[in-house]
């Protein structure tokens, strides 16, 4: 169980803990069905090499799940995501490491909440940008 995390901790500079996925062909199987996300380049070899791509994908929701699981790991229970968004860079590939990296960009007191907004970068196997995610989460005060 990791400590509270509270807004007085958090500075701006300050990192958010590293996050490692491991995506597999499996596990995409299994967004496709829980998602209905049944795009046959996520799943489908011969399909994604005819589109261009260099196998199978990552479907983008995935890797975009990366960045709230950091920031919920991050925060904990007591904190909440209060906005969240993605721009998507690159692709990746399923059996190679995701690593999630990120940082506070400010932090500020707005209608009665301790606000930190935060950058976390999406990064592939070999350390190439795949996305990056915007994020404003509310944090408890010690006061």
């Amino acid at each position: 169980m990791s400590k509270k995390l509270f807004f007085e901790d958090v500075e701006v500079g300050s990192e958010i803990p590293t996050l490692v996925k491991h995506p597999t062909t499996r596990s995409l199987v299994k967004w496709a069905g829980a998602s209905a996300d049944w795009y046959e380049i996520h799943y489908d070899k011969d399909v994604a090499v005819k589109n261009g791509l260099p196998g199978v994908i990552v479907h983008g929701w995935v890797a975009f799940a990366g960045h709230g699981q950091a920031l919920q790991n991050w925060i904990g229970i007591d904190g909440d995501i209060c906005k969240i968004g993605c721009a998507y860079r690159g692709t990746l590939l399923p059996g190679h490491d995701v690593t999630y990296k990120g940082k506070v960009t400010k932090k500020y007191a707005e209608g009665g909440k301790n606000l930190v907004e935060c950058e976390i970068t999406c990064l592939d196997d070999k350390g190439t940008v795949a996305n990056v995610a915007t994020a404003v989460v509310s944090l408890p005060s010690k006061s």
